[in-house]
Formats: C-alpha cells, structure tokens, sequence
C-alpha cells in the first residue's frame, strides 16, 4: 500500500521542482545558476531536465501558471519563501480535480 504522503515526497514533490527548474532553464538560465537558485546540486537539476526523476506528473494548467509565476518571481530576484511556494503549489495540485494523478498513478490524497 501507498500512503498519500510517499506519492507526494516520491513523485509531487520532484515534479514540481523539476518543472520550475525547467523553467528557470528555458528563461535563460544556466542548470549551474538554477541549482543554486533552487539551493540544490547541479546533478540534480541536470537529472530533472532529462526527465530521469520529477517525470511521473503531468501538471494542469493552474499549476504550470502558479510555477511560471514561482519561476519568474525567482528570475526577477523577489525576496521568495521556496518552501512555502513549493508547498502552495503542491496544496494546489492536491486540491485540483485530477489530484496528482499521472498516468498509472492514483491520487494523493483519499
């Protein structure tokens, strides 16, 4: 059995950081410059971009928006809670009709 809470650290969380590193990257920056930014190592961002982990979430339209927004208040160097918009983002998904369900993956939450 799966607890919501595995579904969320095993494949939520890494999507939605893989999807503002992407962003970040398709802005303009560096894999380098977007690690430091999102205070994690260079690998990891590179492995995000690759799509060999933060893969198994395909996210709605609300939530690319919200982690545009994330990224763009990042690029623009606004003083950023990464943590509590990480976690608005993933409340956001939660709460959303398809409720992180990617394909083969059931929802989060009961």
């Amino acid at each position: 059995m799966e607890a919501p809470c595995q579904k969320i650290v095993w494949d939520v969380l890494p999507a939605i950081k893989a999807a503002i590193a992407a962003e970040l990257v398709r802005e303009g920056l560096s894999q380098i410059e977007a690690s430091r930014m999102l205070e994690m190592a260079p690998s990891a961002v590179s492995q995000y971009l690759s799509g060999k982990r933060g893969c198994r979430i395909e996210f709605g339209d609300d939530v690319k928006e919200s982690i545009r927004l994330l990224a763009r208040d990042l690029l623009d160097k606004k003083d950023v809670n990464l943590v509590k918009r990480t976690c608005g983002i993933c409340q956001q998904l939660r709460d959303s009709e398809d409720r992180c369900s990617g394909p083969g993956n059931g929802p989060c939450r009961p």
